[in-house]
């Protein structure tokens, strides 16, 4: 399945000395990796850094690294190897000199503060950020597989291939599995894996409302800071969005609260123990989980030059998902599972609150074509 990431990729390689690609583990990035590897028209090396034989290439690296211009160098798990970010410095600048300007290293990480804290230091002004999310629904079509088989399965590669339902699920929970017991020691060894796993579980259930860090501390046992400690890190790994409530201009009393939401809605159901679209669509997070679904695919969707937040005011005015550019609130979205919705007045007094003459009410497809009504775009997610 070709990602609409990855002509971006290879833009951006063109026009920089190196770029990281972030994303969760499992979520394409080495596949997508080699396919540019495979076809970067001055050759390529690979290098995975979780490989021993690999690490034991970079011994010397500089010298390793030194001798691959004017080839691509992919490092895949680059964290792994902390050290080697000064070293890509000095090549980096060393090959530009000798006219290697762009398209010198392509670095693969998990972790998205971890590799952007390390790289920053070292590689300022030589390196471009991109971020892989889940297989989006326009991906999913056009290789034949429905919105709700993506809804159910999630955006994970593997996980939307599977034979079947239940071997999805388990490649899920597996997965939900490796997090715990390898990444968390990884990025931050003093986090309980049982405590991690059954606050994410718990934000699983509350997928999409706002955060309230004390009742999640209460039921966990712990202090609020600590539950923010640890959400900070499903955030780090790509695995939870917190959602920020937009306040900025508006003449309302606003909740400040962000909102929490479980990124990838496979990951949710595997936490949920849920199997199929029967079990989502029979239990009491089914609404909150297409929901969320939605909002992940409409900000990918969106790009990078826009900001995601929620509205909410202390009277009860709502919007899922408001869209903001330059500073300003560009589109208010509202996201229902129901088959037939209508725009309701609570989103059009946001609109007005956000000064908005634009707005979408996205509902599951059902082969109607969009149509307007007040100001507001009614359309089926695809």
């Amino acid at each position: 399945m070709r990602r609409h990431l990855e002509p971006t990729l290879v833009e951006r390689l063109r026009s920089n000395a190196a770029v990281a690609l972030i994303g969760p583990r499992q979520i394409g990035k080495t596949t997508m990796a080699l396919d540019v590897a495979d076809t970067w028209p001055e050759g390529a090396v690979y290098l995975d850094l979780e490989r021993p034989a690999d690490r034991r290439r970079l011994d010397d690296a500089d010298s390793y690294l030194r001798a691959q211009a004017p080839r691509l160098v992919v490092l895949d798990e680059v964290h792994r190897m902390p050290d080697i970010f000064e070293i890509l410095r000095g090549v980096i600048d060393d090959n530009r000199r000798s006219g290697v300007t762009s398209g010198q290293f392509l670095l693969l990480g998990s972790a998205s503060l971890d590799l952007g804290r390390m790289s920053a230091e070292s590689l300022a002004g030589r390196i471009a950020y991109l971020d892989l999310t889940g297989i989006a629904v326009d991906e999913a079509a056009a290789a034949g597989v429905g919105a709700d088989d993506l809804w159910v399965r999630g955006g994970y590669p593997l996980s939307l291939a599977a034979a079947t339902d239940e071997l999805s699920l388990q490649w899920r929970s597996d997965l939900v599995r490796s997090y715990l017991e390898r990444d968390v020691p990884m990025f931050a060894p003093r986090i309980p894996t049982e405590t991690l796993r059954r606050l994410w579980t718990m934000l699983a259930h509350h997928s999409g409302r706002l955060l309230n860090a004390s009742d999640l501390a209460r039921a966990l046992g712990v202090s609020g800071p600590t539950v923010d400690r640890y959400i900070d890190l499903l955030v780090d790994l790509g695995l939870v969005r917190r959602l920020p409530s937009w306040r900025a201009n508006v003449a309302k009393r606003v909740t400040k609260a962000p909102k929490v939401l479980v990124r990838d809605s496979g990951l949710l159901h595997a936490l949920l123990e849920l199997v199929d679209l029967d079990a989502v669509l029979s239990h009491p997070a089914a609404g909150a989980s297409y929901e969320t679904f939605v909002m992940e695919n409409l900000i990918d969707a969106a790009g990078p030059g826009f900001q995601a937040h929620h509205y909410r005011t202390a009277s009860g005015v709502e919007v899922d998902l408001v869209l903001v550019r330059g500073g300003r609130p560009e589109v208010a979205i509202e996201v229902k599972r129901s088959r037939a919705p209508t725009p309701g007045a609570g989103l059009r007094r946001a609109m007005d609150d956000l000064g908005l003459d634009t707005a979408y009410l996205v509902h599951p497809d059902d082969g109607r074509e969009a149509y307007r009504s007040s100001g507001v775009t009614v359309t089926g997610v695809s």
